[in-house]
Formats: structure tokens, C-alpha cells, sequence
């Protein structure tokens, strides 16, 4: 790290304002840009049955980097490709059912340049941003998406500033117009989540609910007895009760058995339906994970009936949202 004198009373805040003023004013002008060549990338993009291949050199490919990940997490299959490595073998992740989207705000970057002849012969279409349609890159591009920025935040207007806000904002404006077209959902994104606190707070009750074999149920002709087994072997601390076309009558769980133990009840002889709680709470399927904690907090409960109508398909409990790390 370079050693150096700070100018005494210097205004860190003045500067830090200064150039949150001058990308602002650099935002602003990007407005203009999206244009009929926007949509006609978003349109080919959207269209595309392969892969969006995003490059870019030094800043341009960190940039790229982020904008192939959001394209990924938004429904649009995507991975950054380093042109330098392209040229000695990695182009060979590129197949002709892709797109690729080059990034170089001169567009007179050596490396993807060296692409493109490769790329044409291959018939590979080619979307650019650049901030210039005439340089080289601009002028070889299918499309060309203009990133041009009145003047960069750095004072020696070397360091790559506005520059590249303005092409993470383009790549993000691409990104978000395709999702929106597509329809796509809180579910599909959680799809491509499923670590992280995101995708947690997207899961549905039928993602993390108990079903078929981890289903505790019984029949209406069940004893006492028969539903404490099953109680025991399901380990939720609960059993449904149910005719044969798996419609619900009621729930028995470990509290309703303290209660009858109270009373002095047979356990052999008693019938579960004489003495099963009617009803249960109940939730849909497509239910967000979060509110259904939420139904069991209000209910002061630790498991819900899944259901279609009054068809049991599953059981959730406390435990589950606890071990997919809804709480």
C-alpha cells in the first residue's frame, strides 16, 4: 500500500458527495440508451436456448461477473467467461444455442476483439456495450447497448467509475425487463436460492412438509391404542384421523392424551373418534413457509394439517420450520 501524507483539513465528505453527484448525473444519461436496441436484446435473449456468456476485461469483467449472476438468479441461464482464457481453450464453453454479451467501454479490448471472427464464423450472436457504436466492437456487434458516461468520478479520469455503474445499471435493466416478461415468480427464485436466507423465507409448506410414509394418520375405525403407535413411530407428537378417502375428521395429539389419561379412560377398549379433537388447523399447500409459522404462533401450536379442500396431504411441524431455518 502506497505510504502518503493526507492534506491536513482534508473533506473526505465533500469528495465522497462530489462523486456520488457525478455517477448520479451519469445514471441519468443512461435513460436515453434504452432504447429499440434494449428491446431487441432482451428479445433475442429471450428467445435464446442455450446460455447468455457474459465477458469482460479487468473492471468490465468484474462487472460482468455480477451480471451474469443476477441474469442466473432472475431465469436467464448465465456464466462469465474470461475472454483471455477463452482464447486458449475455455471458448469452448460456448456453443452455437448461445448468446454472448461482451463488455469493453473503449470496445477496442484486444481480448474479446480476438473472439470475435471465431464467434461470427460460428454464427453466434453477439450483444455489446460499449461507449461507442463505432469503435470495433460496437460496429462487429449484433446489437450494441451504449454505456457512455458524461466523465468518470475519478478526478485523473483513468479509474473506471461511472463507467462501470453505468454498465452494472444496463446489465441490471437487461436482467430485470427479462424477468418481468417472463413471469417469473418468488417460487422460481427461490428455486435458485435454496441456501440462503432468500430462498428460506420463499420455501412453501409442501417443500418442507411430512408426507407418504412420514405421514402419521389413521383410520376411523382405530383404537386408542393403534394411534399412540402410530404417534410413536411418526415422532410429531400428533395423529390425524381419517376416512378412507383420506378426508380429515379430526387430530389426536400428545396433549389430548394427558387429557384422557385425566379421565380414567380405558386405553384398550376406547375409540379414537369418540375421543379425537374435530377439525385442525389447516393450511394450503402453496402456503409460504413463514406465514404458516405465523398461523402457529396465532394458534399457540406446533403442527398444521396440509390440505386440498379436506384432504390431508401432508403434516408440518414446529420442528421443520426450526430444520430449514424459517425461524
Amino acid at each position: 500500500m502506497l505510504r502518503f501524507q493526507l492534506t491536513p483539513g482534508f473533506d473526505f465528505q465533500k469528495v465522497g458527495k462530489e462523486v456520488v453527484q457525478i455517477e448520479r448525473e451519469g445514471l441519468a444519461q443512461l435513460n436515453y440508451y434504452i432504447d429499440t436496441g434494449f428491446s431487441n436484446a432482451c428479445k433475442i435473449i429471450a428467445a435464446c436456448h442455450g446460455k447468455v456468456i457474459v465477458m469482460g476485461m479487468g473492471k468490465s469483467g468484474h462487472i460482468g461477473c455480477k451480471i451474469a449472476a443476477t441474469f442466473a438468479s432472475t431465469g436467464t441461464s448465465s456464466f462469465f467467461v474470461h475472454p483471455a482464457e477463452a482464447s486458449h481453450g475455455d471458448l469452448g464453453m460456448v456453443t452455437t444455442q448461445d448468446i454472448v454479451l461482451a463488455i469493453s467501454n473503449s470496445g477496442e479490448s484486444n481480448e474479446i476483439l480476438t473472439l470475435v471472427p471465431v464467434l461470427k464464423r460460428q454464427k453466434i450472436q453477439l450483444i455489446c456495450m460499449t461507449n461507442n457504436p463505432e469503435s470495433t466492437l460496437g460496429k462487429a456487434a449484433d446489437i450494441h447497448l451504449c454505456i457512455k458516461v458524461p466523465q468518470e468520478a475519478c478526478p485523473l479520469g483513468l479509474t473506471p467509475t461511472t463507467s462501470t455503474t453505468a454498465t452494472l445499471v444496463m446489465g441490471d435493466a437487461l436482467a430485470i425487463a427479462l424477468l418481468k416478461a417472463r413471469g417469473f415468480t418468488s417460487k422460481d427464485f427461490a428455486l435458485s436460492h435454496p441456501g440462503g436466507a432468500l430462498g428460506r423465507r420463499l420455501l412453501q409448506v409442501q417443500d418442507i412438509m411430512h408426507s407418504g410414509d412420514e405421514l402419521p394418520y389413521v383410520s376411523t375405525s382405530a383404537s386408542l391404542r393403534d394411534a399412540l403407535v402410530e404417534i410413536t413411530l411418526k415422532k410429531l407428537g400428533m395423529t390425524v384421523i381419517c376416512n378412507h378417502a383420506m378426508h380429515i375428521l379430526g387430530i389426536f395429539t400428545d396433549g389430548d392424551l394427558r387429557r384422557v389419561c385425566e379421565l380414567g379412560m380405558n386405553l384398550n377398549d376406547a375409540k379414537i373418534t369418540s375421543i379425537m379433537t374435530s377439525g385442525g388447523v389447516r393450511v394450503p399447500p402453496n402456503m409460504l413457509a413463514v406465514d404458516a409459522l405465523n398461523v402457529m404462533q396465532s394458534h399457540k401450536i406446533t403442527a398444521l394439517l396440509v390440505t386440498n379442500d379436506n384432504q390431508l396431504l401432508g403434516v408440518v411441524h414446529m420442528h421443520d420450520m426450526l430444520r430449514t431455518g424459517v425461524v
